[in-house]
């Protein structure tokens, strides 16, 4: 599949099918973050990968609102970050978690993004609280957002090149 074509096909997932992620699928989808660029090569990125259904359960709590399908998910990707790395590290573990979102959809995932970053918790805490103290982060890295995964239990409609919203577009000027 070319870039065009997994880019208008994909879309965002919250219902999974029971059947598990091979090992594989979750490496390569890790590789295609590590693979991300990233300003002046600090890579402040660090992935908790959670297979465990009962922390699956746990953070599907973790935002208002937004993060049931955790509890159906085979897994999740956290991507947390040290801000002391770099100014910008809000910009690289976007563009991680990004790329983990693509490298699912072309290895037939379905994966939902969760923004966690100034986000709140159903227990009233923030959502970055919730997952530090989940999941043992030191204090020092900050979360950036969670990728759910599993097979899809539906496949919406790819989007359409013509129903691009080109009005966005501006040529030399605005």
């Amino acid at each position: 599949m070319d870039l065009l074509n997994l880019l208008l096909s994909r879309r965002s997932i919250r219902r999974y099918t029971e059947s598990p992620i091979p090992q594989k699928a979750l490496e390569t989808i890790l590789a295609a973050g590590l693979l991300s660029p990233s300003s002046r090569g600090r890579r402040p990125w660090e992935f908790v990968v959670v297979q465990n259904p009962k922390t699956l359960e746990a953070l599907s709590h973790c935002r208002q609102g937004s993060a049931a399908m955790l509890s159906g998910a085979k897994a999740a990707i956290l991507v947390f970050a040290d801000p002391e790395k770099t100014d910008v590290w809000t910009e690289d573990c976007a563009i991680a978690m990004s790329n983990m979102h693509l490298m699912a959809h072309h290895l037939g995932l379905g994966s939902c993004w969760i923004q966690g970053r100034l986000r709140q918790a159903e227990d009233g805490t923030s959502t970055e609280a919730f997952c530090r103290a989940l999941l043992s982060v030191p204090a020092r890295y900050t979360l950036e957002a969670i990728l759910s995964l599993g097979f899809p239990a539906i496949q919406p409609e790819p989007h359409s090149l013509e129903d691009l919203p080109r009005e966005k577009i501006h040529w030399d000027t605005f």
